[in-house]
């Protein structure tokens, strides 16, 4: 599999070509993928960061042929872009506002709204919106009809699991938004971040059955100290994890045990959670 270069026009079908921001990292992989849709008039999904060097090489494959910019979610590494982008071209904004949370892009402002199962007409192509929310609240996918080509943003990334990071992470939403995709006639998965997925039905699976064990994993660790604190079950989940990244898997937790608290299956008392046996 080749890899991934920021700024670098990859083809992904006649209709289709990414280019990844310069943005790689922990959180981001090889940088958040940017995608142009489209021909003699263009939809932009994910402008990326606020970066000067993403905008000028976007602008440069887009000319004066870009109509919409869409958003799948307001995080920080997705959605800043648009305001320079906007102001460059005058293309129409679309994707949910931010929700009131910390660690997100607040000065987001669309001009279009589109709720679940909403379709922007682009004239020869149509991007279906399809809420799922999880990762973040106001999370949207966007499935090109034509190519039954997902767009999934962060729902589901290539080569990653996704945080989820409460109080706008919430992992039941998060687990039904992928069973939702188990219903969509889609063939591919263009994600936020990695390469494409050809195989997505079995993807969004394999999603589940790893959250689902690591769920199994939470209320094991139960058996060492019950009740406990988050930081005294995250080294026993997440003794497959690399220690660094224990502060990231920590807001998983976090939302496992939201989970298992609505269910009736933990209950909380000050920093201290209970399985109830």
């Amino acid at each position: 599999m080749a890899v991934i270069v920021p700024g670098e026009r990859v083809q992904l079908s006649t209709r289709v070509a990414r280019i990844t921001a310069p943005n790689p990292g922990m959180m981001t992989g090889p940088g958040t993928n940017t995608y142009i849709v489209g021909g003699e008039r263009l939809a932009l999904i994910d402008p990326g960061p606020d970066s000067e060097a993403h905008l000028a090489t976007l602008l440069a494959a887009v000319g004066d042929r870009l109509r919409w910019i869409l958003c799948t979610h307001t995080h920080h590494d997705h959605s800043p872009g648009a305001r320079a982008l906007k102001a460059a071209t005058r293309a129409e904004v679309i994707g949910m506002p931010a929700p009131q949370h910390a660690n997100q892009d607040a000065a987001f402002a669309p001009d279009q709204v589109l709720r679940h199962g909403d379709v922007l007409d682009c004239g020869a192509f149509t991007l279906r919106a399809v809420h799922t929310p999880g990762h973040a609240s106001n999370h949207v996918c966007y499935l090109l009809e034509r190519e039954k080509l997902l767009f999934t943003g962060d729902h589901v990334m290539q080569g990653s699991t996704v945080v989820i990071s409460p109080p706008d992470g919430d992992m039941i939403a998060y687990l039904a938004s992928l069973e939702a995709l188990l219903m969509l006639d889609i063939v591919r998965i263009a994600p936020g971040h990695g390469h494409p997925i050809d195989t997505p039905h079995d993807e969004a699976r394999r999603l589940i059955a790893h959250r689902l064990k690591r769920e199994q994993k939470v209320i094991d660790a139960f058996g060492a100290n019950n009740p406990a604190t988050l930081d005294e079950l995250l080294p026993i989940v997440y003794a497959d994890t690399p220690e660094r990244l224990h502060p990231v898997a920590r807001r998983s937790l976090h939302a496992h045990l939201l989970k298992l608290e609505r269910e009736g299956r933990v209950w909380q008392q000050g920093e201290r959670w209970t399985l109830r046996i």
